[in-house]
C-alpha cells in the first residue's frame, strides 16, 4: 500500500470520520487556520488517484468515500515500521515501548492479557 504525506493522512482522518463527504465537509471538519479550499481539494484528487477514494458525482460537485479502510491503512503502516525501524520484529517494537514508555506493571500485564487472548 502506499504510503500518504501528512497532509493526505491527515485528510484521510476526516474522510474516515465523516465516511462521506464534500471538500466543504472536510474544511468545516479542520481547525482554524483552515487550508485554502484548492489545497484540500487537490489532496482529495491525489489520494483518488492513489486509489485512496472513490467518487459519486452530482452535477460538477463529488461526494468522496475512503476504499481503503483506516484498519488496514494503519496495519499497513506498522508492518513498514517495524520492517525499517525493528528489523522485522514485533518483539523488538513491543520491548521498545516498554523500555521507552516506562509501562506499569499493571500495564504490561494488560498487554500479556490481550497476547494470551489472541493466542486462542
Amino acid at each position: 500500500m502506499k504510503q500518504l504525506t501528512k497532509a493526505e493522512e491527515e485528510v484521510m482522518q476526516y474522510l474516515w470520520k465523516l465516511e462521506k463527504a464534500f471538500v466543504k465537509d472536510i474544511l468545516e471538519q479542520m481547525p482554524e487556520p483552515k487550508p485554502a479550499y484548492n489545497t484540500v481539494s487537490t489532496i482529495v484528487r491525489i489520494l483518488e488517484q492513489k486509489g485512496f477514494l472513490g467518487f459519486e458525482a452530482f452535477g460538477k460537485s463529488h461526494r468522496y468515500y475512503p476504499l481503503v479502510t483506516k484498519e488496514d491503512y494503519s496495519k499497513s503502516n506498522l508492518n513498514l515500521m517495524v520492517q525499517n525501524y525493528f528489523g522485522g520484529s514485533f518483539k523488538q517494537l513491543v520491548s521498545f515501548f516498554v523500555k521507552e514508555e516506562n509501562l506499569s506493571l499493571k500495564e504490561i500485564e494488560e498487554l500479556k492479557s490481550i497476547i494470551d487472548q489472541n493466542k486462542q
